[in-house]
């Protein structure tokens, strides 16, 4: 009888089935299944365990002890630093500065500690070039290029090193399988690989994987559950600023951004955001809000152009905004301000194009549509947070106080804001002049009389 058996594995979300199928029943992606050969294993297999249950009280505890990866923009994603054993994956698609970052910050940390760089997907004379350009400094940076895995791993045990990274895991094979790297089950096999030496061995690992058409990291779904740190890298081909967002972190918040520059000779960290989606202008349709992004408030402009439609169905159109939460404010508009906007086009964009996921921009959106409707700069010096419900109330905020104070640094005047608590009033009064308001007609008759 024959020892292996062969299964159906879709690529592009790891289904297994018994047969083949053009179409995967689960994610309906076509041509996406490929055959694997997978050996037969005893069910039954003798496993001694040394370990036992223990309880709380048993368990010995200690001080996280991090490592900077060189640059404050980055040490904030990872919730202040890479945690020693921990996994990193890094996502962000092809030309993005995935490569650029990881080097820059290599050679920061060895300057303190022992790095290994493991290149897969050049050689060390590409590595060298880049290294070049970039101008950095290193004092115990080893770099090794191999795509075998067990090559790999015995490589990482020689040099023993502090922090560890793979560029990229989709390169990476296990010649044990006969699957093509960059199958689910190459990156799923390789991976829960690296993530048990770095456990068993105290090594930070970063893993640099690719991303998919639709811009989800590529390989499996338990990869993101396998690490301990999920982060995108994003930006476009047009702008020179690229954001790091972290979807998951076990060491910190999640959400958290750092918004860097890229530059010719390598990613500059921006460190105040606010200074590049904000210009400060007083003109009509632009306002400006102040959003969260995990524990970060930063001031971001926000744009509208009104304007008389000459379509059977007006335009609307976003950048940076939900297209449904643009939908839902002219609503509220329409009813509660009495201003009939099917007659006209409508587009709202963020400054440089930042995605802004807080509700709490509703109300700077609602005003800048507004203003540009009606031509009328709204008032200078000001910004606008707050949730539009659907009753045109204005909902309290997350967060107030740093956006307040966020507010204040910049030397913004005035603020329009939800109710507020009295003590939260009193500690800014002499900083920033506090508009508060409970609907969007108060907002509109405040923000936009001349």
């Amino acid at each position: 009888m024959s020892s292996k058996l062969s299964t159906f594995i879709c690529q592009n979300c790891g289904t297994e089935t018994s047969q083949y199928f053009g179409k995967c029943l689960n994610c309906n992606s076509w041509n996406s299944i490929v055959e694997e050969i997978k050996s037969k294993r005893s069910k039954y297999q003798d496993i001694k365990n040394s370990k036992k249950a223990v309880s709380f009280n048993e368990i010995s505890s200690k001080k996280i002890s991090r490592l900077t990866s060189g640059f404050r923009e980055f040490d904030r994603v990872l919730g202040g630093g890479i945690v020693p054993g921990s996994v990193v994956l890094l996502g962000g698609e092809p030309g993005i500065g995935k490569s650029t970052i990881v080097l820059q910050s290599a050679g920061k940390i060895s300057l303190n500690e022992k790095v290994l760089y493991v290149t897969a997907e050049e050689s060390l004379e590409q590595v060298k070039i880049r290294w070049e350009r970039l101008n950095q400094n290193s004092i115990d940076l080893q770099i090794f290029a191999e795509t075998n895995l067990s090559l790999i791993i015995d490589e990482i045990k020689r040099v023993s090193p502090s922090f560890a990274i793979i560029d990229s895991i989709q390169a990476i094979h296990n010649h044990e399988m006969e699957s093509s790297p960059g199958s689910v089950s190459q990156v799923r096999a390789c991976s829960s690989e690296l993530q048990n030496l770095a456990k068993e061995n105290n090594i930070a690992l970063l893993i640099i994987g690719h991303v998919t058409k639709d811009g989800a990291l590529a390989g499996p779904k338990t990869l993101e559950h396998l690490v301990d740190v999920v982060i995108n890298f994003e930006g476009d081909n047009i702008s020179s600023y690229r954001l790091l967002r972290s979807i998951k972190n076990r060491f910190g918040s999640t959400f958290e951004i750092g918004i860097f520059e890229m530059l010719e000779e390598g990613l500059r960290e921006i460190k105040n955001p606010s200074s590049i989606f904000t210009n400060k202008e007083n003109i009509a349709g632009v306002t400006t809000t102040i959003t969260n992004e995990g524990t970060r408030p930063f001031a971001v402009d926000i744009q509208a152009l009104v304007n008389k439609t000459f379509y059977s169905n007006p335009r609307r159109t976003t950048t940076g905004i939900s297209i449904n939460r643009l939908h839902q404010i002219l609503a509220v508009i329409e009813k509660h301000v009495g201003i009939k906007l099917s007659e006209f086009d409508c587009y709202v964009a963020t400054g440089g194009g930042f995605e802004i996921n807080d509700p709490s921009s509703d109300l700077g959106v609602a005003i800048s549509i507004l203003s540009s409707l009606k031509n009328i700069p709204p008032l200078a010096s000001s910004s606008f947070i707050g949730e539009l419900g659907l009753s045109g109330q204005v909902r309290q905020s997350n967060n107030l106080r740093p956006k307040i104070e966020e507010a204040a640094r910049l030397g913004i005047k005035n603020i329009v804001v939800p109710k507020l608590e009295e003590d939260l009033n009193n500690n800014f009064k002499n900083l920033i002049n506090i508009k508060e308001i409970s609907n969007i007609k108060e907002a509109v008759d405040y923000s936009l009389s001349k």
